[in-house]
């Protein structure tokens, strides 16, 4: 599910990290009486749905086209791919440009490019052009939403304000995925793209009622400043670790999730809402019901949760079954909040645009990466043992940045801090 709360596809879920101040805000008062919050909510909201609608309408196009689940999988998260790319060229301008008018900006292009893949035999290689360019527009949005997000709120709130984005995340792409894969039942692709390109000029309308705000840093964005930063958050080792554990676990779970439309045709939908579902209740627990005390023990055995119920998917388990496991897995993703709050308070707050925007590109980059290799595996094997290999390679990763962590000095969050 990329996404750049990430959706795309979601937030990444990382490993344990440093607790944060006890939090006391209430979901309510951050929708209801936080200046800024509920346009900047709405407007992402909108977003994601056009995501998830978008995305299983061109994965069930390509597949009924191509019969190929490695096609199908980079339709859908293929154009995380470029985000990289676009990390290294564009992220300057995440605190560099206006926020309203950058986010509004983007989402008219977001909304332009999905009604482009909506016209009647537009060729597959000129599909995957648009999707690629999707994506280096789309690495600059993480910065720019994010870094406005840590503007808008205080330190102290940010874990619950992510909280709250990230639940409508998984509200979102459950409704999304629900009612897209019953629109596919009646509708074509090429309409549900259409209704998706609505969204994204929704979402374009809503950011309409942010406040002008001027850039968090000073100077023109450009290629040289983006490199300049980008090397600067790198050289620390703690921020180095966050960003690893963000990145690699999860990103080879998303790997899985790419190969739904391949692993059940008539009822990938019924998957990813499955995972959307247990990504809300992980978000949830994590953000409002699990103590801050008690963070710091929890990112390990949640990465472990995110990879181990796809090891059974090598038995071909019945749908009801996967459902469920698929289920219990994204459940783990709601490690995430903590390792996003640690990163913050490893970052000056004139670079909190930038380091988001960093972490949300390299995210997206790597799911693009697992969906390309899953649907390689796939093609060679079959769908459900790809995704068994994926856990694997996610259990291996998390147990070789755990072992890091214990050896280093600095843990960088990835486990809890010795005692003094």
């Amino acid at each position: 599910m990329p996404d750049d709360t990430d959706t795309g596809k979601k937030a990444a879920a990382p490993l344990s990290g440093a607790a944060r101040p006890p939090v006391t805000t209430t979901y309510r008062d951050l929708l209801l009486r936080t200046p800024e919050f509920t346009p900047l909510f709405l407007s992402s909201a909108a977003g994601v749905a056009a995501q998830t609608v978008s995305g299983l309408a061109l994965g069930t196009l390509v597949f009924r086209a191509t019969d190929s689940p490695l096609l199908s999988a980079l339709s859908m998260f293929g154009q995380a791919l470029t985000q990289v790319l676009g990390a290294t060229l564009f992220l300057s301008g995440a605190d560099r440009l206006p926020p309203r008018r950058t986010l509004t900006s983007l989402s008219l292009a977001f909304a332009t490019a999905t009604a482009l893949l909506a016209l009647p035999g537009l060729p597959l290689p000129a599909l995957f052009t648009v999707l690629l360019l999707q994506g280096l527009v789309a690495s600059l949005g993480g910065g720019v939403r994010w870094g406005l997000l840590n503007e808008i709120l205080t330190p102290a709130r940010y874990l619950a304000g992510r909280s709250v984005f990230n639940a409508m995340n998984g509200i979102m792409q459950i409704t999304g995925y629900a009612v897209g894969g019953a629109l596919l039942t009646l509708l074509s692709p090429h309409l549900c793209l259409l209704l998706a390109a609505a969204l994204h000029a929704t979402a374009a309308a809503l950011t309409g009622r942010l406040t002008t705000r001027p850039p968090r840093a000073t100077g023109r964005p450009s290629v040289t400043a983006t490199w300049r930063t980008n090397a600067q958050l790198w050289s620390s080792a703690p921020r180095r670790h966050v960003y690893l554990a963000l990145w690699l676990p999860n990103g080879l779970i998303v790997g899985c999730e790419s190969l739904y439309v391949s692993y059940a045709p008539d009822a990938a939908g019924t998957l990813f809402a499955c995972a959307a579902l247990g990504m809300l209740a992980g978000d949830v627990t994590v953000g409002r019901l699990l103590p801050p005390r008690r963070h710091p023990r929890a990112g390990i055995p949640l990465l472990l949760l995110l990879a181990t119920p796809y090891l059974t998917f090598a038995l071909h388990p019945p749908l009801p079954v996967a459902a469920a496991l698929v289920a219990v897995s994204s459940f783990g993703f709601g490690a995430s909040l903590i390792q996003q709050a640690r990163l913050m308070t490893l970052t000056p707050p004139q670079l909190s645009g930038h380091a988001l925007g960093l972490h949300s590109a390299g995210m997206l980059t790597l799911q693009g990466v697992s969906a390309a290799l899953a649907g390689t595996l796939a093609q060679l094997a079959t769908p459900a043992l790809a995704m068994t290999a994926m856990a694997l390679m996610s259990l291996v990763f998390t147990a070789t940045l755990t072992a890091v962590s214990r050896r280093g000095d600095e843990d960088g969050g990835l486990l809890p801090r010795r005692a003094a």
